[in-house]
């Protein structure tokens, strides 16, 4: 349970306040390279850290990310034209260049002001099939962060946007919660829930495949210079040759300042809970695998997001509401554990449920809560290490592509860090 001042620390993100500040030190995905595929296409509105603001790609492929409103008069560059190496309001036909020069200004003809003037923009990288901004002071810009999705070809990769109407830290939170997994997605993680015998979903895509019906896990977390990273054991009632039990051990990496990476038989799921603001949160979903091709349709199904009642694919938007329950289906809850269908549909779901911002005074956290517990007290480490001066955690690593997420079978007691040696360097750099 957290303080009522606490839970206004962690949550609140707009310019000036304390998590603002600190999530402004590092770079952030701001849209997907799809939402803006398009050379001259329109430009995109968007919403970061409680800030408006637009990206665009201009006619040589060059991206660029601007405050929506014109430094001239204010009007949105959501309307603007983009043409000929910028992007142009209409009201005065002011032109801007990727990086806020200042091109043209049909009403004022005059050089030099032009030259002694730009438009607010900002850094941008793009990688992965995913743009990047950072919108901190300049003098703390860190190196722009290398995840391990970034190195496959696009073959091998693919990228999932989807904007729910709650704040990022509930749907955060759900990711450090490994007790959820084989309960809240029983269909997806363990289909034999129905008939009280345990089923492997045995789906090498689906993240959410458990290989053990304890409900319980008992976890072990390490902080790390990245954020920190734990073991969830689950007992498996099976022996090695020796005697000793054999329990799976789910190993999970979470990244501030809001990321984390969740193992699949056959692939990594690296998510993004972005704060757009206090009540808005874009989540992007970026799965990967070394060995396989990514069916798109097919990370579709297992998210949940081929329902047109539940999502938008145009908008990225999660539809469903309170006013209908959230699309759930009480008819089918006989043998449908939740009503609902996919890993994102009812991820989404429990977050939206909790209200725009959950209260969380009024908890009651146990033993399984732990990796939650940590999540917060690592958020309150940040804030305060940025408010002291110094660096925000894990914004100067460069390269986190050697991060380890996996679903290993381990003798009971085992030292689990040795099953993730990608983790191992930044673990003995922890402060």
């Amino acid at each position: 349970m957290l303080t009522r001042e606490e839970n206004e620390l962690v949550t609140r993100v707009g310019p000036g306040t304390p998590l603002g500040d600190t999530l402004r030190r590092y770079w952030i995905p701001v849209c997907t390279s799809h939402q803006i595929a398009g050379r001259d296409s329109a430009p995109l509105r968007v919403r970061l850290l409680g800030e408006n603001l637009i990206a665009f790609r201009d006619s040589d492929g060059k991206i660029g990310v601007l405050q929506e409103m014109c430094m001239h008069r204010g009007a949105s560059l959501a309307l603007g034209r983009v043409e000929d190496c910028g992007l142009r309001c209409l009201y005065h036909g002011w032109k801007f260049a990727v990086d806020g020069t200042i091109l043209e200004t049909p009403n004022h003809p005059d050089p030099g002001f032009r030259t002694r003037q730009k438009a607010p923009a900002y850094p941008v990288r793009e990688a992965g099939g995913v743009v990047w901004t950072y919108l901190g002071p300049k003098e703390k810009e860190p190196p722009f962060t290398r995840y391990r999705f970034m190195d496959l070809p696009e073959a091998n990769r693919t990228v999932v946007r989807i904007n729910v109407n709650a704040n990022y830290l509930q749907l955060w939170e759900g990711g450090a919660d490994s007790s959820h997994v084989g309960i809240l997605h029983s269909d997806m993680a363990r289909p034999g829930w129905v008939d009280k015998t345990f089923q492997s979903a045995g789906d090498v895509l689906n993240p959410g495949t458990l290989v053990s019906d304890d409900m319980a896990p008992r976890l072990d977390i390490e902080d790390t210079a990245f954020g920190f990273h734990y073991a969830a054991w689950r007992k498996t009632g099976r022996k090695d040759k020796t005697g000793t039990d054999i329990e799976n051990c789910r190993i999970v990496p979470l990244l501030m300042p809001w990321t984390r990476i969740i193992p699949a038989p056959t692939s990594y799921y690296t998510v993004f809970e972005v704060a757009e603001d206090d009540e808005h949160t874009a989540t992007y979903i970026c799965v990967d695998s070394p060995t396989e091709r990514i069916d798109r349709d097919r990370v579709i199904r297992i998210l949940g997001l081929d329902d047109p009642r539940f999502y938008d694919p145009e908008s990225c938007d999660f539809l469903v509401t309170a006013k209908t329950v959230w699309g759930q289906d009480r008819d089918k809850m006989r043998r449908n554990w939740t009503g609902l269908r996919g890993l994102e549909q009812e991820d989404a779901v429990m977050s939206l449920s909790m209200g725009p911002i959950m209260d969380r005074t009024k908890e009651h956290l146990v033993t399984a809560d732990r990796a939650v517990m940590r999540l917060r007290r690592r958020i309150l480490d940040n804030i305060k290490r940025v408010g002291e001066g110094g660096d925000a955690i894990g914004a100067t690593l460069a390269d986190l592509s050697r991060l380890v997420a996996i679903d290993v079978d381990l003798p009971a007691g085992a030292r689990w860090q040795d099953a993730a040696t990608g983790n191992v360097e930044f673990a003995s750099a922890a402060d």
